[in-house]
């Protein structure tokens, strides 16, 4: 029997998107096992308590059948984590040049710690290539539409933890 691939999708997560919904299920088809690593990230100060953040990820990916999906959270360097899980890969999701200029730096950087963890970038479908996490939490907190963003349910827990309706 051969070894299962692993993969890593790590972010923050603040709150999790359709973005995020897609790179993960377009993740499951490269790999056996994936791992949605949440981060901890208190520099980013999150919306969101760190168990909110995994709930939240576990609820939307209960029916994803392509790869056994396991939300972890971790506050070590993402290369450590990725060695701790047994990930060969990490994936990351693209949304704009913007994004490729950090992920590039960061690849070389994760490639001098260790070389043998691949990372893979997936496009952001079409759809979802204008979604961030952090314009999602600005447009709740003024009371406009996130529905077309978030999944229903992050966004009832969304609009109950900035008090809005």
């Amino acid at each position: 029997m051969s070894k299962p691939r692993v993969g890593l999708y790590p972010g923050t997560f603040d709150p999790v998107t359709n973005g995020h919904l897609d790179i993960i299920k377009r993740a499951c088809k490269l790999v056996d096992r994936l791992v949605i690593g949440v981060a901890i990230n208190a520099d980013k100060g999150p919306l969101f308590e760190l168990s909110e953040r995994v709930e939240m990820l576990e609820r939307e990916c209960r029916g994803f059948k392509e790869a056994e999906v396991v939300v972890r959270p971790f506050d070590t360097l993402l290369i450590q984590f990725a060695q701790s899980v047994g990930a060969a890969v990490i994936v990351r999701g693209l949304r704009a040049v913007s994004d490729f200029e950090y992920e590039y730096q960061m690849v070389g950087m994760n490639q001098k710690l260790n070389p043998d963890i691949e990372t893979v970038f997936l496009m952001a479908d079409p759809a979802h290539q204008a979604i961030a996490s952090r314009l999602v939490k600005e447009i709740a907190r003024l009371q406009g539409s996130v529905a077309a963003f978030v999944p229903q349910d992050v966004e009832r827990r969304l609009k109950a933890k900035l008090g809005v309706s």
